[in-house]
């Protein structure tokens, strides 16, 4: 019953096609941006989870 439906829609097989050159675009623009991004940025979003709510870019360290 679901192919007889699936076969009778008219230009189905575009949609597998778009889906993947939507997937493809979007790792190859997150890999583009992972080996363009400056590595202090990552650094200091990695120690984020660490750092108890004091805020490290206020030399003062005040807590937020």
């Amino acid at each position: 019953m679901y192919k007889d439906i699936l076969n009778n829609i008219d230009n189905i097989a575009i949609w597998p096609t778009i889906s993947f050159v939507i997937f493809f675009v979007f790792f190859i623009v997150l890999i583009w941006w992972v080996y363009t991004t400056d590595k202090s940025y990552i650094s200091k979003m990695s120690n984020k989870p660490f750092e108890d709510g004091v805020n490290t870019d206020n030399k003062q360290g005040l807590k937020i």
